[in-house]
């Protein structure tokens, strides 16, 4: 009787597995949302589990991971300066001949692309759970330019708080990964000018040396996080560091460039989400 009497009590709007299904469920049909499908998750503990649930529901291998940045003031407010997401094989376009590679946003949905430096990892100890950044940067077994693809179904995800983001996925709809860095330690891209044009216009500029501990500070995010996740980061991971020149709203459509110094250029058309998508 207890059981039931618990079962009764439970508030079934902050169940991740049914928040989980109901954006998973969305993502396959490409239908928006219009309102956050049930209690907003308080922490990001909370947005993790129902990110786990909608791991689970959605199936297929995991080929990388987004990171993004939490900026002050909320950073103090969740204790964290980044979030996580996972990005799915089927969602990653290699681009390294360049040509423009077409990917897809959710209409009525949000959407929005994003210059990062991509990390490739090498062998990571499964028992490791800290790392200073130089341990860190010894997981890392090469370095390209990239190009994310943010979107969701609930147009508001953004605005909702990075709890939000982290319950849909990070907020990922895809990863172009292009060129590698050569010689990535001591190319100093953290220093390069980054920017983002859409239709040919630049709507952003910046620099990853201006993140907390740069990109590298968003690989040891990541380890430690997954580690304390219990979830394996196979050789091959890539690790999406985080939006370089911010985060520019696209709409399906749209192009949109990514410059990388005077080194390295991306293209990207941007198509609406079919059903299915995922």
């Amino acid at each position: 009787m207890a059981g039931a009497d618990n079962d009764a009590g439970r508030d079934s709007n902050a169940d991740p597995a049914r928040i989980a299904g109901v954006f998973v469920a969305a993502r396959r049909s490409a239908t928006p949302i219009g309102d956050y499908p049930g209690t907003i998750p308080e922490t990001l503990a909370d947005g993790y589990a129902i990110q786990d649930q909608a791991i689970a529901l959605r199936g297929g291998a995991i080929a990388g991971w987004k990171v993004g940045r939490i900026l002050p003031p909320l950073d103090a407010h969740y204790r964290s300066q980044r979030l996580a997401g996972p990005i799915f094989a089927d969602r990653v376009v290699m681009a390294d001949d360049g040509a423009s590679r077409a990917m897809t946003v959710f209409a009525g949905g949000f959407g929005a692309v994003e210059a990062e430096f991509v990390f490739r990892l090498g062998i990571v100890d499964p028992a490791k759970t800290h790392y200073s950044l130089a341990e860190a940067a010894a997981a890392v077994a090469g370095v390209h330019v990239g190009i994310e693809i943010a979107s969701s179904p609930l147009g508001a995800i953004n605005d909702l708080g990075p709890a939000v983001t982290v319950s849909d996925f990070g907020n990922n709809q895809g990863l172009i990964v292009g060129p590698e860095i050569a010689d990535w330690a001591s190319a100093g891209f953290d220093s390069w000018p980054v920017s983002v044009a859409i239709d040919g216009v630049e709507i952003g500029s910046g620099m990853a040396g201006n993140f907390p501990d740069g990109t590298v500070g968003s690989v040891k995010f990541l380890l430690e996080l997954l580690a304390q996740r219990g979830i394996a980061v196979p050789v091959g991971t890539w690790v999406s560091s985080g939006a370089v020149s911010g985060v520019h709203v696209i709409a399906s459509g749209q192009s949109a460039t990514a410059r990388f110094g005077d080194r390295f250029r991306l293209d990207c058309h941007i198509e609406r989400a079919a059903p299915d998508a995922g």
